[in-house]
């Protein structure tokens, strides 16, 4: 276990730098820090989710996504480290597929709403694929580990069936009229 912060502020960071895990220093707005800031900013949405009425099934798996999402910012933060693996995208897989199963078949655009658990699932969703965004632009300039990748991609589509899931439990969901059609 790392370093445990007893005093919060260090006066290291008014530079305009950040330290690593690994003890560099990097901008502040580095690709690095952006990545793992939005997975930090997504973990603090899905914590919103967990506050918003989900139904039982799905609290302990969002719950362990926020583990996970912990891990996997360490990972960022600590290049050359390794924390999700693909037993991880097997298992959020797993759980995607679970959801899905009882889903009809899309035939719509679905917007973001339906019910406050479902629209707070739509913002993680769009959270989650700004941070994927960030993590392929990372990948690009530095090594990230294949299955960081395939996890924060797996996570968005998760959310987003996982907002389906929520919306029809309680609501429905809201479809896209099309074209401003009435």
């Amino acid at each position: 276990m790392g370093h445990r912060l007893s005093k919060i502020y260090t006066r290291t960071g008014d530079d305009g730098t950040t330290g690593l895990g690994d003890g560099s220093r990097v901008a502040k707005d580095c690709l690095r820090v952006e990545s793992y800031g939005t997975v930090d900013e997504l973990n603090s949405h899905i914590g919103m989710v967990l506050t918003s009425g989900l139904p039982a099934n799905l609290g302990e798996t969002f719950s362990e996504i926020q583990h996970l999402l912990f891990d996997l910012g360490g990972e960022l933060c600590m290049p050359g480290f390794v924390f999700i693996k693909q037993g991880h995208v097997d298992w959020l897989e797993q759980e995607l597929d679970k959801l899905n199963d009882n889903l009809p078949m899309l035939k719509e655009f679905i917007l973001p709403g339906g019910n406050a658990a479902a629209a707070a699932c739509h913002i993680s969703r769009t959270v989650c694929r700004r941070a994927e965004r960030l993590m392929v632009g990372l990948a690009r300039e530095e090594t990230i580990e294949p299955c960081a990748l395939a996890f924060i991609n797996r996570l968005s589509d998760f959310l987003f069936v996982a907002a389906r899931v929520i919306a029809r439990a309680d609501g429905g969901e809201v479809l896209w009229r099309g074209g401003g059609q009435e």
